[in-house]
């Protein structure tokens, strides 16, 4: 698929109040946050029922290291919801999405990260429910953490996507640095969280879903 604009960005859309008010919900659930895992595992096998080995941990963390907890608030995706539209029609992707998953709270320590990586599928979801036959289309992640009180943490982009024979081609979206700021882009599209250097990064990560392009 060729595309003109990789991501879409909004600075400073989210008032700093409403930011706050999602940390603070978000910190205050301390008995839902949970270690953060990449796709794979919570697609193919219930973790309650079997949960993660001691190494498939440690390999985990080789690949993501962060803490996470899910919210399904509609307050929240009333406020993000008009500006993944937007980008959606100013970035001319114009994909048809009807469903949004849970927004992830996503908690980045010193020294935490999340490596290389795209937020869509092979293959659609199967399980029963809205989201049956549908695949992520459009990520968006909204910053929650004024600059001033981190260091690191950068949100980079590699729009080769993977291909072995381009050169990489990364990017550093640095125009969602400031508090309120917010991304839109193709969920196929690969990016990583560099390592907090200092402080804390909080993030909020939201996946929008639609039927598989034709």
């Amino acid at each position: 698929m060729n595309i003109s604009n990789y991501f879409w960005y909004f600075q400073s859309a989210i008032p700093p109040r409403i930011c706050d008010m999602i940390v603070q919900y978000g910190k205050a659930e301390k008995q839902r946050e949970i270690m953060a895992i990449t796709g794979g595992f919570g697609r193919d096998r219930d973790l309650e029922k079997q949960p993660l080995t001691k190494d498939e941990i440690k390999n985990l963390q080789k690949k993501r290291d962060s803490n996470i907890v899910w919210m399904n608030d509609r307050w929240i995706y009333k406020e993000i919801q008009p500006y993944i539209h937007m980008a959606n029609k100013n970035a001319g992707w114009n994909f048809e999405w009807d469903y949004s998953e849970s927004c992830q709270f996503t908690i980045y320590k010193k020294g935490q990260y999340y490596d290389w990586h795209c937020d869509s599928w092979d293959k659609p979801y199967v399980e029963e429910g809205p989201t049956k036959g549908k695949i992520r289309k459009l990520s968006v992640t909204v910053t929650l953490t004024d600059p001033k009180e981190y260091k690191g943490g950068e949100l980079e982009f590699d729009f080769r996507n993977e291909d072995p024979d381009k050169k990489p081609n990364i990017r550093t979206c640095t125009e969602i640095l400031p508090k309120g700021s917010l991304v839109v882009f193709p969920s196929f599209v690969w990016h990583r969280v560099k390592p907090v250097t200092k402080g804390e990064r909080n993030s909020l990560v939201i996946w929008n879903l639609g039927y598989p392009f034709k």
